[in-house]
């Protein structure tokens, strides 16, 4: 190993390590299971690694992994054409990609049903909601990041928004411990 690739695998993972968490719980939201988020984040670590030189002002990290982690996405979509995945097969036992080692069981069966709910977008909309909703992106980020208008952004999400909301019309039993969800789903504010 020679010295230039140790001293910039050294600033990637210190550049990686405040984000890293955050990072790969995206990428298992934006694809239909664990593994495939696994392989999605583990590919833009590669990518990232082979493209840190361009990155001149490190403060801005997290929008450039990310927007890295959005362009390995969709290269792997348009490379592998994957077909719509049915929910039985996206989370099979009941696993859930998008945030592991919740300590509350409730609140895991939550996370789960808006993994499930998040699986059934379109890729756009889907990258929209979790990068802005979920990540706290502002619309402007997603749209540097999507390649896209802040008005295409803004587009994505309300429509996303209102298939989730439909989609907790149909699958969320509402009772008093679901309540609060299917309010927050309605507004937007999955987490």
């Amino acid at each position: 190993m020679t010295r230039e690739y140790e001293q910039r695998w050294q600033r990637l993972t210190r550049l990686l390590e405040p984000i890293h968490r955050q990072a790969l719980a995206t990428a298992r939201r934006l694809c239909r299971s664990a593994d495939e988020g696994n392989d999605l984040y583990q590919e833009a670590v590669v990518r990232a690694f082979d493209k840190l030189h361009g990155l001149r002002d490190e403060s801005r990290f997290r929008a450039w992994f990310f927007a890295v982690l959005l362009s390995r996405h969709r290269s792997g979509r348009r490379r592998l054409r994957l077909m719509p995945v049915p929910l039985e097969e996206a989370f099979p036992n009941g696993s859930e990609p998008a945030a592991p080692g919740l300590p509350d069981d409730e609140e895991r069966r939550a996370a789960d049903r808006a993994a499930r709910a998040l699986a059934t977008l379109p890729a756009e909309q889907r990258e929209a909601i979790v990068l802005h909703e979920i990540e706290g992106f502002s619309v402007g980020e997603v749209a540097e990041m999507q390649g896209a208008t802040a008005s295409a952004v803004k587009s994505r999400l309300v429509r996303g928004r209102e298939k989730l909301r439909h989609y907790y019309e149909r699958h969320v039993e509402l009772g008093p411990n679901r309540e609060r969800e299917h309010r927050l789903a309605v507004q937007g504010e999955i987490s």
